[in-house]
């Protein structure tokens, strides 16, 4: 077996953009990530808002209020 082919592992902290830490192991000794389950509306329960009425809006404004009707 060949020696010194495995990569190193790290006491890892993972740092979230909301503030919260956590403690793993890892090959990086530090991890910023962006959400986490303590600020993800998946594990929170809350829902984004999206606008997707100004998205349709703007769609039929752009290309006008052609709409397929059934005879």
């Amino acid at each position: 077996m060949k020696k010194d082919i495995h990569p190193k592992i790290f006491d890892t902290v993972i740092k979230c953009a909301c503030g919260a830490t956590f403690e793993t192991k890892s090959t990086e000794k530090e991890i910023h990530v962006e959400i986490c389950s303590n600020c993800h509306p998946f594990f929170t329960g809350k829902q984004k808002f999206l606008d997707t009425a100004g998205r349709i809006e703007r769609f039929q404004k752009k290309y006008g209020k052609k709409a397929i009707q059934k005879e």
